[in-house]
């Protein structure tokens, strides 16, 4: 067994310069696997690239909800319609802009290399009601794409919780982690019912939130995360994989059980969802 890291961001331009440091400290914490999650076309074949060269990660394909519709947001800001304001967007991503059949066609030609898909869902912070119908549209074609292959998909929400669980139980999508999970408890709660995974990430012991959602939501239903580089234990400094130990302490003192009993059933609930030990 061993701790694992089911969403980080690797190849983000803050984790690439010393990677070679980031993974001897999750080794020498005890990290055994690290999946990296990729965000559009390009950033999917930099994770499968370093999943190939690093025995630690293994790569999930993802089309972030942001950028499923960001061409279309892109474009009805330069006709002075709807969509945030140019400067808003530029805040938002790099220059590369890829249309949701792109984003859609990356993940479906990679899929039998792909060990998740994720992250993919939908976000109501950023992206204006209008463009959500076209949203939901690229986040159900996802979704089913990994239910085809049988793989496990990671979720990221802001403010459209509620929706993405009313989606992925028409579609009835049962093997989903919910990464970073920033809806109310009590829906917290509706999701772990119908047995999907949430993530909790290292920032967990300053977060009443998820401070919470360990204490009261079924441990089996329950992951580590860091989404490296951000959401650190201490504000400010990067994240890395190797931090997901030290929410594994937490855990241990709130549940009252010793490290091995907290390994062995995060490692259950990694192994049910994913298919393989972490």
């Amino acid at each position: 067994m061993g701790w694992f890291d089911i969403h980080a961001h690797l190849t983000h331009a803050r984790m690439r310069d010393d990677l070679d440091q980031v993974f001897a400290r999750a080794r020498d914490a005890g990290v055994s696997r690290i999946i990296s999650n990729g965000l559009y076309p390009a950033d999917n074949e930099a994770v499968l690239a370093l999943a190939e060269r690093e025995p630690l990660v293994r790569p999930a394909l993802g089309f972030y909800p942001v950028d499923a519709v960001l061409a279309d947001m892109q474009a009805a800001s330069e006709a002075q319609s709807v969509a945030p304001s140019a400067a808003e967007l530029g805040k938002l991503r790099r220059a590369e802009v890829s249309t949701a059949e792109e984003g859609i066609a990356s993940v479906e030609a990679n899929l039998d290399r792909a060990f998740a898909v994720g992250e993919i869902g939908l976000d109501g912070h950023w992206v204006p009601e209008a463009f959500w119908p076209e949203q939901e549209r690229v986040f159900r074609r996802l979704v089913t794409l990994a239910m085809e292959a049988d793989k496990a998909v990671i979720i990221h929400t802001r403010k459209r919780e509620a929706r993405a669980l009313e989606i992925l139980l028409d579609l009835g999508a049962t093997r989903v982690a919910w990464h970073c999970f920033g809806g109310k408890v009590k829906l917290a709660r509706r999701v772990a019912e119908a047995g999907h995974y949430l993530s909790i990430p290292a920032n967990a012991r300053r977060s009443q939130s998820f401070t919470r959602m360990l204490e009261t939501l079924p441990r089996e239903q329950l992951l580590l995360e860091t989404d490296c580089p951000y959401l650190g234990p201490v504000p400010g400094e990067r994240n890395e994989p190797a931090n997901v130990s030290g929410t594994a302490v937490y855990a241990a003192e709130l549940w009252g059980l010793d490290l091995v009993a907290v390994e062995s059933q995060l490692a259950s609930n990694f192994e049910r969802l994913f298919g393989e030990p972490p």
